[in-house]
């Protein structure tokens, strides 16, 4: 029995300090010896069988042999545990000598804020902003703006349709027609209309079949072309600079009449000519006139007791020249080294 006990001691001795290399191996050990059902505890409860002479040598053995045993085991855990908090702290080292990590924070796209400084510009003139349906009908966004069906000016404007008589609307002018036939016929209406827009136009640096308008409408008894003048002047000096140089060129519109083209000089080389301006010293900005008497009869409107007048401009042109950047396709292809930049 004494060579028994001694050989149990020395196989558990050696597991413990050859075979562990973890807690739950070590636990392992403790229970397959010391537990319960362990070898030296079946030892210890089979004492009953031995003679009364043999039972206190036995017992002291199987109690030094277990005092041994956990000592080990004891010393064990505590090596193990020491080296699990050495390999955490080693694999969690945090080095407070290193700078922090900046997070980026999201910000508002250049086309926002241009937008955001138009309607600033306009509601401090006193302007409301309307805002209407991107899917249109054919009616508000032509017929109702002096397009009828076969109206030659159509063909630059005909563009995504979704039935014969709904389509992608080409202007945010509709909302002009929607907001003077929502109003009591002849009441005064000062409104800018902001919003996406889409025409079939070939995508280069210079054009996209999606683009941002800001379109404006003003009626009341007596506007003249003078007050058009005048609103767009002080609009463009405050979108640009109180400098920079405007001026009024005939054009055509079907909508307005007359109408008329609005450069401002060259924000590049302030008028000199240059590449941007192909050496005029004017850049083209907007185009602008007197709403067209067919258009405010169409809507309810008087003309012989009011007039008005309307203008629309490119939000990306706006956003080019006021940035510097030479290609729109930027503007929508997400690409967050150009977006950072604002």
């Amino acid at each position: 029995m004494k060579e028994k006990i001694e050989k149990l001691r020395q196989d558990a001795a050696e597991a413990i300090k050859e075979k562990v290399a973890n807690l739950t191996d070590l636990n392992d050990i403790r229970v397959k010896y010391l537990g319960k059902k362990g070898e030296l505890t079946a030892i210890l409860r089979g004492m009953s069988q031995l003679g009364a002479e043999d039972r206190p040598k036995i017992g002291k053995i199987v109690n030094e042999a277990r005092a041994q045993l956990e000592a080990l085991i004891t010393e064990k855990n505590e090596q193990l545990k020491a080296r699990e908090l050495a390999d955490k702290l080693s694999s969690e080292r945090i080095d407070v000598t290193l700078p922090g990590r900046q997070f980026r924070v999201g910000h508002l796209h250049p086309l926002t804020l241009t937008m955001g400084r138009i309607k600033n510009i306009f509601l401090n003139m006193g302007f409301s902003i309307e805002e209407g349906p991107e899917i249109e009908t054919d009616y508000f966004n032509f017929e109702a703006l002096n397009l009828p069906k076969d109206h030659p000016a159509r063909d630059m404007q005909d563009s995504f349709y979704i039935t014969e008589e709904i389509l992608m609307r080409t202007q945010t002018s509709p909302v002009q027609a929607r907001t003077m036939q929502s109003r009591e016929p002849n009441s005064p209406i000062r409104m800018i209309a902001p919003g996406r827009v889409y025409r079939r136009d070939d995508y280069d640096a210079t054009h996209s079949p999606m683009f941002t308008q800001v379109e404006g409408l003003v009626i009341d008894k007596g506007i003249s072309f003078a007050d058009l003048k005048g609103t767009l002047e002080v609009a463009l000096r405050q979108i640009f600079d109180e400098k920079v140089g405007v001026r009024f060129r005939p054009s055509f519109f079907p909508f307005t009449e007359p109408s008329t083209e609005v450069d401002i000089s060259c924000v590049m080389c302030h008028g000199a000519g240059c590449r941007v301006c192909k050496g005029t010293g004017w850049l083209e900005i907007l185009g602008a006139g007197m709403v067209h008497p067919h258009v405010l009869e169409m809507s309810g409107y008087d003309p012989a007791k009011v007039s008005g007048f309307a203008f629309g401009l490119g939000v990306e042109r706006i956003a080019m020249l006021s940035y510097g950047i030479d290609d729109l396709r930027l503007f929508y292809d997400n690409d967050v080294r150009f977006l950072r930049q604002f």
